[in-house]
């Protein structure tokens, strides 16, 4: 019974990439209307990205200030995904690696540490800079 699931499986495979259509278009109108819609996405991001750097600049009330917020900004929202990963390499070295060394299963916990310190400084420093500035300037 398994082996005629498999041919079966294997006929309607075979069948399936042997009866496609391609189509192929003009690679030069896809080519430019592919680099028009890249180059127009990019300078609306671009333009996004500036009106905010303004409009922090006129929030804080300095150019400092404000470069200083974008940043910490962007630290706090890139921050996130990367301590996911390195909690997934920690884990990785606690669990999996550290069942057969000891040495590594505790690198892998102390490195956890770590990571989870270095994203809460990331998350809370906006907040702490925000507060200072604010209460500075009043």
């Amino acid at each position: 019974m398994k082996k005629i699931t498999r041919i079966m499986l294997v006929a309607v495979f075979m069948f399936m990439c042997l009866f496609t259509s391609v189509y192929a278009a003009s690679n030069e109108t896809s080519d430019n209307t592919l680099k028009q819609a890249t180059t127009q996405k990019y300078l609306e991001i671009k333009k996004h990205e500036e009106v905010t750097l303004e409009g922090l600049k006129q929030d804080y009330g300095s150019d400092t200030y404000g470069l200083t917020a974008y940043i910490l900004d962007r630290v706090r929202i890139f921050s996130i995904p990367l301590v996911f990963l390195g909690l997934a390499f920690s884990a990785i070295y606690q669990y999996v690696i550290g069942l057969k060394r000891l040495d590594v299963r505790d690198k892998g916990f102390n490195s956890m540490i770590a990571i989870i310190t270095i994203g809460i400084i990331c998350q809370v420093l906006p907040l702490i800079f925000t507060i200072v500035v604010t209460s500075a300037g009043k």
